[in-house]
This record gives structure tokens, C-alpha cells and sequence, in this order.
């Protein structure tokens, strides 16, 4: 599916903070995708569908992102991690996002991975990503334990300090979808992205609903209620450019075809 067609954009000032701009991607914060790891998902390598998006080691945004999932592995034992290992340094590796400058990220169980987090799917303590099911044991939302790009994952959100033509500065946060560009070059290799399959565009409800912890992390709480607000109004009205995915998905639906994949697996 290409990777450019109509989008429509909204944008507001965030009511707790009148120095913040939101941007917000109507299209695809109004499309029905929905995670269908062990499912529907291909996985991003060719053969390696049990993998899902977590064929690779994650990189850390920051040392608070480092601290947050250093606490939540260390609630992890060898009935919850089929790879447990002890030791901050013996579940991370040193590795560079752009080439040059050195960043730190999860480790992977070999050289061309899986992540060390993953579980296999017939591990008796469960399968999927280790820390993700702590933290439904431990009645946590799974961004609390997770390193930031794993529950983010697919929503972009990109911060920029910007100057108006009076002077006036403002930051500006915007969401919208994490596509095949946002890997970089590397994006247009993978064997299968979620964002852009029909398959993956089979939710229940719109993904300003199914995401809304993880976009009230990102924008703050009074945001996420405007958003959520401006997009009940937009549905109300009528939508003029739906995410093609979306589109192509109900298509099957109508003729009979499959129904709506479950609710979030442990990915």
C-alpha cells in the first residue's frame, strides 16, 4: 500500500498548558488498526512471524527510560523469562542508531536477534514480551515496564520548539502514524509492516479509543481529552479521508468476510 494519500490533520492548543500545540493525524488516529501479534501479524523479518516488530533489540530514549525497565526486569524470574539473566549489563548491549554515535539498547538472544524480552510462544510462563506480562500481573498498564519505542509503537510523536510570526514561541507535539519511513532507509526492507496491511486495520473501536493510556503518556491528560473530544465530533460529522488500510479491511467484512481481530496480545 502506498505510503502517501490524503490525510487530515487537526490541531489545538492543549488546555493545561497554553505554550503546547498539538498536531494530531485525524487519519490515522481515527483508523480501525489494532496490535495482532500472534495473529494476523507477519512479523518485520521474512519466516520470522513469531517475532512480531520485536525481531530486534530496543533502543532507550533516555537513562529515565534505561531506570523504568531496569525496575521492571528485575521483577522478572526464570518462570516468567525464558532468558532471564541477572545483571542490568547482561540484558543490554551497546549498539548506534544513526552509525556513529553510541546508544545503549535491549540485548538479543543472538546475533541477528530475537529480542532477549521475547518469550517463545509455547514457554510455559507464556509467550510474548516478558515484561509486558509482568506488568499485567502486576495490574500495570504495559508502558509502565515497556522501553519507550515498544509502546509507542505505531504512533510518532515528534516535539519541536516553534516560532510564530509574532515571536511567540510554542512547543508543538505531533501524532501521527509510524510508518515505514520512520525506520529510516532500513523501513522499506521489512518483509511486512502493520501500519499500512488491511490486516492490522481490524479494531473494534478507533485507535484514539484503543490507544488512549498510551497517547495520554505522550500529550498529557487535558490534551488526550480535547483529542478525544475533537475526534467524537469528527466521526459525528462525517469522515473525509480514512485511512486506506481501514477502508480496505471493512471491505471483506461486508461480504461475509472475517471479523474484527481480539483485543491487544501480549507483544
Amino acid at each position: 500500500m502506498k505510503l502517501d494519500f490524503p490525510r487530515e490533520w487537526i490541531e489545538f492548543l492543549d488546555p493545561a498548558d497554553e505554550q503546547h500545540l498539538v498536531r494530531a493525524d485525524l487519519t490515522w488516529l481515527l483508523s480501525r488498526w489494532t496490535c495482532v501479534f500472534g495473529s494476523a501479524c507477519h512479523g518485520i523479518l521474512p519466516g520470522r512471524a513469531e517475532d512480531g516488530c520485536c525481531s530486534h533489540g530496543a533502543f532507550f530514549t533516555d537513562a529515565d527510560d534505561e531506570n523504568r525497565v531496569k525496575a521492571a526486569a528485575a521483577k522478572l524470574t526464570p518462570q516468567t523469562w525464558q532468558h532471564h539473566r541477572r545483571g542490568f549489563k547482561n540484558w543490554t548491549e551497546m549498539d548506534t542508531v544513526d552509525g556513529t554515535k553510541p546508544a545503549r539498547r535491549t540485548a538479543t538472544r543472538s546475533g541477528d536477534g530475537p529480542c532477549v524480552f521475547l518469550n517463545d510462544a509455547d514457554f510455559p510462563g507464556g509467550g510474548g514480551c516478558a515484561l509486558h506480562a509482568q506488568a499485567l500481573r502486576d495490574g500495570a498498564h504495559p508502558l509502565a515496564y515497556k522501553p519507550d519505542v515498544c509502546w509507542q509503537l505505531p504512533v510518532r510523536r515528534e516535539q519541536d520548539w516553534i516560532t510564530r510570526a509574532d515571536g511567540s514561541k510554542l512547543l508543538q507535539s505531533t501524532l501521527t502514524e509510524f510508518d515505514r519511513r520512520g525506520w529510516g532507509p532500513g523501513g522499506h526492507d521489512l518483509a511486512w509492516w502493520c501500519t499500512s496491511s488491511p490486516e492490522a486495520h481490524v479494531g473494534t473501536e478507533p485507535m484514539y479509543l484503543s490507544y488512549a493510556p498510551e497517547l495520554t503518556e505522550l500529550i498529557g491528560e487535558a490534551a488526550y481529552r480535547k483529542l478525544a473530544e475533537l475526534c467524537d465530533a469528527r466521526i459525528a460529522s462525517g469522515l473525509i479521508a480514512i485511512h486506506p488500510a481501514t477502508t480496505a479491511a471493512a471491505e471483506p467484512k461486508r461480504k461475509g468476510g472475517r471479523e474484527p481481530a481480539s483485543p491487544r496480545s501480549v507483544s
